[in-house]
């Protein structure tokens, strides 16, 4: 896994102020690199890893890098929800329905 410049979404300030509005811990990850996810979200005594990418952004450009997908396929914890809206991280939380999260690199 090789070493990245951490590029952080749009989006991902607003998610993170959502996860903490409603609770959670937030330890930012993306400056560590190498296919890290962004976050790590602490909440009612569960872990999350969260991958945060813009869902204004088109499908292309949403996709995970070669590292991102090598690292969660290699991680043998809790899977990597990878969330493209404030929606869909507060549903990793179990506060919104759960029908349209998408994980391990799977972002459509």
């Amino acid at each position: 896994m090789g070493r990245r410049a951490a590029k952080v979404d749009a989006n991902q300030k607003q998610v993170v102020k959502a996860l903490r509005d409603a609770g959670a811990t937030v330890q930012h990850l993306h400056a560590v690199g190498a296919g890290c996810p962004d976050l790590m979200v602490g909440f009612r005594g569960q872990t999350h890893l969260v991958e945060v990418k813009d869902g204004k952004k088109p499908p292309s450009a949403r996709k995970l890098t070669p590292d991102q997908v090598e690292w969660h396929e290699a991680w043998k914890g809790s899977p990597v929800n990878v969330v493209k809206s404030v929606t869909e991280a507060l549903a990793v939380l179990g506060l919104m329905p759960t029908t349209s999260i998408p994980h391990r690199g799977s972002v459509d």
